[in-house]
């Protein structure tokens, strides 16, 4: 088909002629466009089509060299852009398409242009093809291309968006021969890094890339002058870092055998050492410390102490490689340490820097304290063997034992003992390591210390043993080794009021039951009482004289009390007041342990205490009846004990009037026939009457008291009753038949008793409830009413009206033996009223006594009485008989004859009437 013909049918169906034209290769078409659109040429041989197809680049990529060339002649733009922005040469390299880029090169395309969206250079792309994907020939066109670009002024230095050269790009692809052309250019920067901080040495290095022997790219950079020791900007990092950081073990050992630097630091002051054995490389750390890296080397402290929230973790710095290989637990690189030391020691070069394993970082850790932390005790073992001090101490003075039991790392504890650590060492609060394993609670750490030789009875500044430390805090497994290696179970220390006490004083004071009991089974002084300091000091508890079994009663520890007795504790020790432990049991009304003792053989129930009383007695006094009842059923005769007053139980319990010991005691059947020793040898009924408690007499009676039982005094309860006017009791007494006509000693019965008291209440149930001889004399000749007027008091004229109102017939004027009749005595004795009513009731006023004394010439400080009594009288007075005056005393004879005197009744002589 002609050119025209063609042209035209074009025209018809196409927007895009000239694309079509060069698709289908017919320049003679080519030619019709250019011409007719010739004032519209730079638009239209630079159109994109509707597929974005450029017209040079299609002629170009079906290499038809002669219509490109027409093109650019024609004003074709050599550097168009498609729609990504890439340029025809972009894109002929894109297509590995030598032919299209080197036409594009000699027509003075532009080589720097780069892709909008990757900062892409035709150089960057030729260096990104990867010969081992294409054919040799492929390869070999694109080392042209890149050839070409270099020898036209590409910058072999720019960089993409990533920050990477064309360098960087060759080996990322593997691409050697234009990184040999790259190398040979004499404008190459091979210290540029890329966005991620990586020369192209670390590139090359990082992923191994050709690997690491002399015909690698690392080795040819570093032939080309790359710097091994390169400096990341962020961190202070170089490559020597970097290829420790990420593990890459041949990557450092090739910067080591090539020259890098082993001690530069980043900013943490991390020399590559300390990553390489951070990260376990053991022939990299090998390869460094041979190469002069510093082993000793330490950590700085950061920029900034302050700790994040995020990160709560203490920062630790002063870190040498050896502390980071331990952390690590890297055995390996910490024996190429070892075995660099014993290198080290023996080498004669002058430089060579000797490991120090003694090194503290920041928190005061040794290498050695850090393996014991982690528990590599074998790294442990060989540190020590290298010269590491077992007995080296942190920043707070702590030794490595004094850490290990801190931290309760119970085998790095045993490791250090076992290796010789010494166990005499102080922490800064004085404490030892033997303290501090009982406050861990690390009882095989306990008995390694006390095997080694540990001091077991080591106090703390308050004075509490280990043994206390352990018991107090409940470790009976720890206090038990500290016994069996024979520490002091006693332990005399400070107490309260600043006595001396054990640690069984002290454990029974806090009430702890298990640690006394400990301490007991472990044969500490089981009777020792509290004592004064050694310099006297001690308030009453250095003196009450408590042994531990009283302690125990007194708070009422029964555990410890049955222990106590077990394990022999002496029973029957007295304290201060003489108390036996018994005592002291009663007094706290603790049944079980009064039991517990009473069931002990060696118990002796006859101790007094000061007051004298027994166990019994003590029981009584505090109305414990069960106890009292326990001691009767081991010691009957208990009961029957007297005091230093002679009195037993039963005597004291009615001398108190306490009913309810007297009806416990009777209902043991405790002899109430007994006296109390003493000069009154008084029964208990005698008590009872004395005392004035009916409902006792009552039931002394019911026991079957002897109701007639006499005193001494040959006095009966009834004697004793009326000397008390204990007129219910008097009654009682009679309704049980006493023999109220009962005299004493002095023929004395009671109704004398009664009048000499003057107990008119008791007189009147005399008189009116018995039929007792009211006329019974005594050894003096006196009748009751002789005695009232001899003792009278102010009621003896009404008992006296009692006398007459029973007794209308009662001889008043009766002498006694002195003849001294009632109103003699009566007028003696100054009772004006019983005088009167004895006037009053008929009473002679005359009559003389043995010694001639009447009422009328008894020798008074006034005769006031008489007179009143002789104005009283209501009648003429019975007469009296005698042989004599009672006036002059002439004897009545012949010559002298008896006169009556009318108005006092006397008989006189005729000159005195």
């Amino acid at each position: 088909m002609s050119a025209s013909l063609l042209y035209k049918m074009f025209k018809a169906k196409t927007d895009f002629i000239l694309h079509t034209a060069i698709k289908i290769q017919r320049e003679d078409v080519v030619f019709l466009f250019l011409i007719e659109f010739d004032a519209q040429l730079i638009k239209k041989v630079n159109e994109l089509d509707d597929q974005g197809d450029i017209p040079l680049d299609l002629a170009l990529k079906s290499h038809q060299e002669s219509i490109a060339k027409t093109l650019v002649s024609h004003k074709a733009n050599i550097n168009q852009t498609d729609n990504r922005g890439w340029t025809l040469l972009h894109k002929a390299i894109d297509r590995e398409d030598e032919f299209s880029a080197l036409f594009l090169i000699e027509n003075r395309a532009s080589v720097n242009l780069a892709t909008p969206s990757e900062k892409a250079t035709p150089l960057h792309l030729v260096a990104s093809f990867k010969p081992k994907d294409v054919s040799a020939e492929v390869t070999s066109g694109m080392t042209k291309i890149a050839s070409k670009l270099l020898q036209n002024g590409a910058d072999p230095n720019l960089q993409d968006i990533n920050g990477n050269t064309c360098l960087h790009r060759t080996v990322a692809a593997h691409n050697f021969p234009v990184f040999d052309l790259l190398l040979a250019h004499t404008h190459l920067d091979l210290e540029i890094k890329n966005a991620d901080g990586q020369t192209v040495l670390w590139f090359a290095l990082d992923a191994g890339i050709g690997g690491y022997d002399e015909n690698s790219f690392a080795a040819k950079l570093v032939k080309r002058g790359s710097c091994v020791d390169a400096v990341c900007p962020l961190n202070g990092d170089t490559l020597l870092h970097l290829a420790c950081r990420a593990g890459n073990e041949e990557a450092g050992i090739f910067l080591a055998v090539h020259g890098a630097k082993p001690n530069l630091t980043n900013n943490k002051g991390e020399a590559p050492l300390h990553i390489s054995c951070s990260k376990g490389l053991s022939k990299l750390t090998t390869k460094l410390l041979e190469k002069g890296a510093n082993p000793n080397a330490q950590t700085t402290a950061p920029a900034t102490m302050q700790v994040t929230l995020e990160d709560d973790d203490e920062v630790i710095y002063l870190q040498t490689p050896l502390h980071l290989a331990i952390l690590g637990q890297h055995e390996t690189t910490i024996q190429s340490f070892i075995d660099y030391k014993s290198f080290a020691q023996a080498s004669t070069e002058p430089n060579v820097v000797v490991p120090n394993f003694n090194v503290k970082n920041s928190k005061g850790q040794t290498p050695l304290s850090l393996a014991l932390e982690l528990n590599l005790f074998k790294v442990a073992l060989k540190l020590l063997s290298g010269g590491a001090n077992i007995d080296t101490t942190d920043d707070a003075g702590l030794t490595l034992l004094h850490q290990a039991i801190m931290n309760q790392n119970q085998d790095a504890a045993l490791f250090l003992l076992e290796n010789g650590a010494d166990f005499s060492a102080r922490t800064r609060e004085n404490e030892s390591p033997l303290q501090l394993a009982v406050q861990r609670h690390l009882p095989a750490v306990v008995d390694a210390l006390c095997r080694a030789g540990a001091d077991v009875n080591v106090c703390d500044a308050e004075g509490n043993s280990v043994l206390w430390l352990a018991l107090e805090s409940g470790q009976e497994d720890v206090a038990s080794i500290l016994v069996k290696y024979n520490c002091d179970t006693n332990c005399w220390g400070k107490g309260p009021g600043g006595c001396y006490q054990t640690l069984l004083h002290r454990a029974l004071d806090e009430n702890n039951e298990s640690v006394a009991c400990f301490l007991i089974r472990s044969g500490c002084d089981m009777d020792s009482p509290r004592r004064p300091s050694p310099e006297g000091h001690g308030e009453e508890e250095a003196f009450d004289g408590q042994g531990p079994l009283h302690l125990a009663c007194t708070w009422g520890l029964e555990q410890v009390v049955q222990t106590l007795i077990e394990h022999g504790a002496d029973v029957n020790l007295q304290d201060a007041e003489m108390k036996t432990p018994l005592h002291t049991a009663i007094a706290n009304q603790n049944s079980v342990i009064i039991s517990l003792l009473l069931s002990c053989p060696a118990i002796d129930l006859s101790l007094r205490d000061r007051k004298g009383y027994t166990p019994f007695a003590a029981a009584m006094m505090v109305k414990n009846n069960k106890a009292a009842e326990a001691i009767l059923s081991r010691e009957p005769r208990a009961a029957e004990q007297h005091d230093n007053k002679g009195r037993n139980f039963l005597h004291i319990a009615i001398q108190k009037k306490d009913i309810e010991s007297v009806l416990f005691l009777l209902s043991i059947h405790v002899n109430i026939h007994s006296r109390v020793q003493d000069s009154t040898q008084l029964t208990p009924l005698h008590l009872a009457v004395e005392a004035g408690s009916e409902i006792i007499v009552r039931n002394l009676l019911l026991a079957g008291a002897q109701i007639n039982e006499l005193t001494p005094l040959k006095q009966t309860a009834l004697h004793i009753a009326a000397a008390h006017d204990h007129s219910s009791i008097c009654m009682v007494l009679l309704e049980n038949r006493i023999d109220y006509d009962a005299v004493d000693n002095n023929q004395n019965n009671a109704l004398h008793i009664a009048c000499q008291k003057g107990n008119l209440a008791s007189c009147r149930v005399l008189l009116t409830e018995s039929q007792i001889n009211a006329e019974t004399v005594n050894l003096r000749g006196q009748n009751p009413l002789h005695v009232l007027a001899q003792y009278g008091k102010e009621n003896a004229a009404t008992i006296f009206d009692l006398f007459i109102e029973c007794m209308p017939n009662y001889p008043i004027d009766l002498p006694d033996a002195e003849g001294n009749t009632p109103l003699l005595l009566a007028y003696m004795n100054g009772n004006g009223n019983l005088c009167r009513a004895l006037v009053r009731a008929g009473a002679c006023l005359g009559i003389c006594n043995r010694q001639g004394v009447n009422i009328f010439n008894f020798q008074v400080a006034t005769k006031q009485l008489l007179y009143r009594l002789l104005d009283f009288l209501p009648k003429e007075p019975p007469w009296c008989e005698g042989e004599v005056c009672l006036e002059c005393a002439t004897k009545f004879g012949i010559k002298t004859r008896k006169h009556h005197c009318r108005h006092c009744g006397r008989v006189l002589c005729g000159k005195c009437s």
